[in-house]
């Protein structure tokens, strides 16, 4: 997915404002009994808590990172996939022509293999894409994927979630491939197989020359290697024994964090009132005020102590959120919305009809 606006201030309240009211009642909470209840020892030294702290944010920071690289790896691979498809229409129209063919077919005829050569790669894309948005296991238990299945409910809908891929894929390949297709496993994989036979053929009857041949053969390989790329991600999730520990860490240190920060506050509202005891206007309004608010400054660290758990938490449900790029979020890689726009452009390549509009931005959101 693609968002115009990324992660805007109202958005991002919007997506965390359960945890945001839950930091709240966990700094309260503390409050209450070291204040009302009278439990004075009901407090954590800062100094501990601040290593913590220190290492919890070099964790996140750890796997923020490597989220975001699986992220601009898969980016990278699908402006691969682009620029491959389009160097691959190229060929399919310069290349394959009546100069070495043993019985040279009309224009039109020519015009027919451009198309199904191009539709072939159409369908590719739309297997890849398919595959790609499947949820494997161990996503089905992230909770990342079940608060983006949540939002695109509500926000925006997935076309891969709605649309079987039999419905799809059907309008790009022969009835006779439709059948070979899905008698077999990996999809996308069986296309360029068709595709390669499909050259060989073309090979032999001389609408390719050797070289042109290799050449396209090249392409070939390359969008076998772009898509082994593209699963070596889907299938390989971020390392568990990383993400687990990290939460833990993280969900630790918030609810530490206000048992530790009330004390400071309690020590600054005492530094005031010693320093609004030297003074002789105590009957002044302002002086009471004062006075009044320094004996309750412990109070301040509740929305102190919901912010820097806010801070922490967020961060670390972005990587989480991060870590799948293909799996339908809203800042996920938009192949969906790449494959249109590959599509469209091939199919103008070699004046093809019938080309489909692109996708409508919903929500500001597009797949």
């Amino acid at each position: 997915m693609y968002t115009r606006r990324i992660f805007p201030v109202k958005g991002i309240i919007k997506w965390t404002r359960r945890h945001l009211f839950l930091f709240f009642i966990l700094a309260t909470i503390p409050v209450i009994l070291f204040e009302i209840v009278g439990l004075k020892w009901l407090h954590v030294p800062w100094l501990p808590l601040g290593v913590l702290g220190t290492a919890v944010a070099f964790l996140v920071s750890f796997k923020n990172n490597a989220s975001y690289d699986r992220l601009w790896e898969a980016r990278k691979i699908w402006g691969g996939v682009v620029n491959t498809s389009r160097s691959w229409t190229i060929q399919v129209k310069d290349y394959i022509t009546n100069q070495y063919a043993k019985h040279p077919i009309s224009e039109s005829e020519l015009h027919k293999i451009h198309k199904e050569l191009v539709h072939r790669h159409v369908a590719w894309l739309t297997a890849l894409r398919y595959q790609l948005r499947k949820d494997k296991p161990w996503e089905m238990h992230l909770k990342s994927t079940k608060s983006n299945k949540e939002f695109r409910e509500s926000h925006y809908l997935v076309c891969e979630d709605t649309i079987p891929i039999e419905d799809v894929i059907k309008d790009y390949i022969s009835d006779a491939e439709y059948e070979e297709l899905f008698a077999k496993g990996n999809q996308a994989s069986q296309i360029l197989g068709i595709q390669s036979r499909r050259l060989k053929e073309l090979r032999a009857g001389g609408f390719i020359d050797d070289f042109r041949h290799m050449e396209m053969k090249n392409i070939l390989v390359e969008f076998y290697t772009l898509q082994g790329k593209s699963e070596r991600i889907k299938n390989f999730p971020y390392p568990r024994q990383y993400a687990t520990m990290n939460y833990i860490f993280v969900w630790l240190f918030i609810l530490m964090l206000p048992y530790g920060i009330m004390e400071e506050f309690e020590s600054i509202g005492k530094d005031v009132i010693r320093d609004l005891a030297m003074h002789q206007s105590r009957t002044n309004w302002g002086h009471l005020i004062q006075e009044f608010i320094a004996k309750h400054f412990v109070w301040f660290s509740i929305p102190f102590s919901a912010l820097l758990s806010w801070v922490f938490h967020t961060m670390e449900a972005i990587g989480e959120n991060t870590e799948n790029p293909f799996e339908g979020g809203p800042n996920d890689v938009p192949i969906t919305d790449l494959s249109r726009s590959i599509e469209i452009d091939i199919r103008q390549l070699i004046d093809d009809t019938d080309i489909p509009q692109p996708y409508e931005w919903k929500n500001d959101i597009v797949m």
